[in-house]
């Protein structure tokens, strides 16, 4: 039953459908059951039996916060990678153990093309502060990953030169080249507030975050700053997490949709075990290419998902790192 989670990675990938993914999920839990200890731990805390899970449905969500505490892997394996989260001085950042770099890149790349066809198109400029100064984010591993892909020599990092980011911008606006300007929202707000633009040529994308830096706004807010600064009639988004290797994207007014291998529900905030297709609530995620770690995560996200699929993320949990699961003991 394990056999489709060691065939190469392209082919893992390319298996999944809207028609198979079901199956593929369920044989996946009962993979990462055998061969992950804490989630094992976890499922047994929770009075799961393992032959009663027949459908999603019945599947137990681990709780984000594990990422922080605990070593989260299935198998046994030395990394290529370990992502970690931002934190605060008095917070642990979550881990993620990345056993094979080909299934990221493969399930990036798919994802990627499901919205915005080859990345071979696209010149990519990343603005992307609070991440490049640490040398273990996902977010700058995957703006890195789209670059090599893309090969475009204009492709480049920004750290606070945004006058340099300006005159690339209008460089690749007048050779009308397609662009990405992916940025974390604090930065795209300062640059669309320093420098009046009006892109025609290029997408921009946000990746959510103030990180401390500005006054927390509502997306309607922060994107209609952004269109009026920088001339774009949309502001794309991209959702993705530490503990996640699968993305979602918005390419407006901030409802996104998941790429294949990733799957979102939404449980009651009080009841961790309510969970449903569409609602308010926290988010809960299947990432099916989160073979070595953990494929089945309860998120701290407020969220709502609407009936024909797509979904918005409203902000996070308060206090989230104490609240909604008292097995922390694991």
């Amino acid at each position: 039953m394990s056999d489709i989670f060691h065939q190469s990675s392209n082919k893992y990938i390319q298996t999944i459908t809207e028609r198979n993914f079901d199956d593929i999920t369920i044989q996946l839990f009962h993979y990462q059951y055998s061969n992950n200890s804490l989630y094992k731990e976890f499922v047994d805390a929770i009075g799961v039996k393992t032959d009663n899970v027949q459908l999603v449905s019945d599947i137990p969500f681990l709780p984000v916060s594990f990422f922080k505490s605990h070593k989260v892997v299935t198998g046994h394996f030395d990394p290529v990678y370990i992502f970690e989260s931002s934190t605060t001085t008095s917070d642990i950042p979550a881990r993620h153990f990345i056993r094979d770099e080909e299934l990221y890149l493969q399930s990036l790349i798919s994802g990627f093309q499901q919205f915005y066809s080859s990345a071979e198109q696209y010149a990519f400029l990343a603005l992307l502060p609070s991440y490049l100064q640490r040398g273990n984010a996902s977010l700058v591993h995957m703006a890195d990953a789209l670059m090599n892909i893309s090969r475009h020599t204009a492709n480049g990092f920004y750290l606070d030169d945004l006058d340099k980011l300006y005159k690339t911008l209008n460089t690749l606006e007048q050779q009308k080249q397609p662009t990405i300007l992916l940025g974390v929202t604090f930065a795209l707000l300062d640059f669309a507030e320093q420098y009046s633009m009006n892109l025609k040529n290029t997408i921009v994308m946000e990746t959510g975050g103030m990180k401390g830096r500005r006054r927390e706004m509502i997306r309607e807010e922060v994107h209609e700053d952004i269109k009026s600064g920088l001339g774009v009639t949309e502001v794309h988004s991209e959702y993705g997490m530490t503990e996640l290797l699968s993305q979602a994207y918005a390419v407006k007014d901030g409802k996104f949709r998941t790429s294949n291998t990733m799957r979102v529900f939404v449980r009651d905030v009080n009841d961790p075990f309510d969970v449903r297709l569409t609602g308010s609530g926290l988010l809960n995620i299947i990432d099916l290419a989160n073979i070595h770690s953990c494929a089945f995560i309860a998120t701290d996200d407020i969220g709502k998902i609407y009936p024909d699929g797509h979904f918005e993320v409203l902000g996070r949990a308060d206090n989230s790192a104490l609240r909604g699961c008292n097995l922390m003991v694991l």
